[in-house]
């Protein structure tokens, strides 16, 4: 990720921040191989979230980007980007591509994941941006900082702009490629983990009859779940093998997805936003 970053700077300068919560030993070894990089350390315990808070606090640019560890980006991304918030964008969000193809699990992971991040997308203003490869003005960080500070996924955010009249606009032909790799229930761990987390917050205010409710009716979701990826990942350029090999794997996924939305629901999030990756 920083090695493709760094080739960047043919096209802009860049403040490349990397905010840690894997410990000293990586934040050293990324000071002593990318000097120029700036590392902001924080405990194993604090969530992603609250990780894209602490880097939007320590960054100092005019325009604020946002990937992953796992995400490679392109010679003329940042450039591309730029040229975007120049035409008076102020959110822009790209498009994610699958760069794990070595196990039939790393494709059916990342389909069921980014499947509606894939071309063909629709360019201009969009009611969702991908959060692994948008960029932001700024001044409107600033402006929603109460926003970024509380915890919550890019979506709590983008929904907070939408309110407000903000346009997110997709910009699809800025394309990252996604390389992480996965084992069959290093997976099934994170859908349950993400999702345990995602509906035990929105329920958290929730009275016990609505939380119980809404636990048993989760148990409905992988056919609609699933019917709602496949649809998506058959509109999009996928090879159809792929697809079709993909769809058993993604079935188990979802019934994580599901389950966890049930044990959130009623036992609440518990810590599992800590251990999402």
């Amino acid at each position: 990720c920083l090695e493709a970053l760094t080739k960047q700077a043919e096209d802009v300068r860049l403040e490349i921040i990397v905010a840690d919560r894997c410990g000293e030993d990586l934040r050293a070894r990324v000071r002593e191989v990318y000097p120029a990089v700036r590392v902001c350390g924080a405990p194993r315990a604090t969530t992603i979230p609250d990780l894209r808070a602490l880097a939007f606090r320590a960054a100092k640019g005019t325009a604020v980007a946002v990937i992953e560890d796992h995400v490679l980006v392109p010679p003329g991304w940042a450039k591309q980007m730029l040229r975007a918030r120049e035409a008076g964008a102020l959110v822009i969000g790209g498009s994610v591509e699958n760069a794990a193809n070595e196990t039939w699990v790393d494709r059916a992971a990342f389909l069921c994941e980014y499947s509606h991040l894939l071309p063909p997308l629709a360019p201009g203003p969009s009611s969702s941006l991908t959060g692994n490869n948008t960029l932001y003005d700024a001044e409107l960080l600033e402006r929603y900082r109460e926003v970024t500070e509380e915890g919550q996924w890019e979506n709590h955010l983008h929904e907070a702009f939408l309110a407000d009249g903000i346009e997110l606009i997709c910009r699809p032909e800025i394309r990252v490629a996604h390389k992480m790799h996965y084992t069959f229930w290093g997976y099934m761990s994170q859908r349950f983990l993400y999702s345990r987390s995602y509906s035990g917050r929105r329920l958290a205010r929730a009275g016990l009859p609505k939380r119980i409710a809404f636990g048993l009716l989760s148990f409905l979701l992988p056919p609609v779940l699933l019917w709602r990826i496949s649809s998506s990942i058959f509109t999009k350029e996928v090879d159809r093998t792929v697809a079709i090999r993909s769809m058993p794997l993604i079935g188990l996924f979802v019934t994580a997805w599901a389950f966890g939305d049930a044990v959130g629901a009623w036992f609440g999030p518990g810590r599992a936003l800590e251990k999402v990756r």
